[in-house]
């Protein structure tokens, strides 16, 4: 849900900013206009954008292998929002020019000055604050062996 979308509400931000419009949402606060971003957050390591689509696939790759051992319904939702938010910004990252990998991430929900992001940096941001807080409580990402769930061997009765 959350690729489709971030990259739906991309596809918005450059058919409608594109020509250097800012909409004000609500004053001094929250703003939307278009930028072309081939860094990180904060614009930070604009000249190496290729390792950050290597870091992309890599967290892609890390999510998919981890979310095979899934039983828990918190640990569904974070994963489902870090690898919606990591996949959109590898396909930015890949598909969007100015070249395959080396594409610029399109952002454009400005808080106030202070950053611009789009609807995956929401997704990441919550999805790692709710990771944080499953890893305080101690939640399992998998039930544990043994606990909840029969073997085949196993008699009900």
């Amino acid at each position: 849900m959350v690729l489709v979308v971030d990259q739906a509400s991309k596809f918005w931000a450059l058919s409608a900013l594109s020509g250097g419009e800012e909409v004000t949402v609500i004053p001094r606060l929250l703003s939307l206009r278009l930028l072309l971003n081939p860094g990180a957050a904060f614009s930070l390591g604009e000249g190496v954008t290729w390792v950050f689509t290597l870091a992309a696939a890599g967290a892609v790759a890390g999510i998919l292998y981890m979310a095979r051992r899934l039983s828990s319904p918190a640990w569904a939702v974070v994963l489902g929002a870090l690898l919606g938010g990591a996949t959109s910004h590898l396909l930015d990252r890949l598909f969007r020019p100015p070249a395959f990998a080396q594409g610029h991430v399109v952002d454009f929900i400005d808080y106030g000055g202070l950053f611009v992001g789009n609807v995956a940096d929401i997704a990441l941001t919550g999805g790692c604050a709710l990771l944080f807080l499953l890893s305080l409580r101690g939640t399992p990402l998998a039930g544990v062996a043994g606990e909840g769930r029969l073997s085949s061997t196993e008699d009900p009765a």
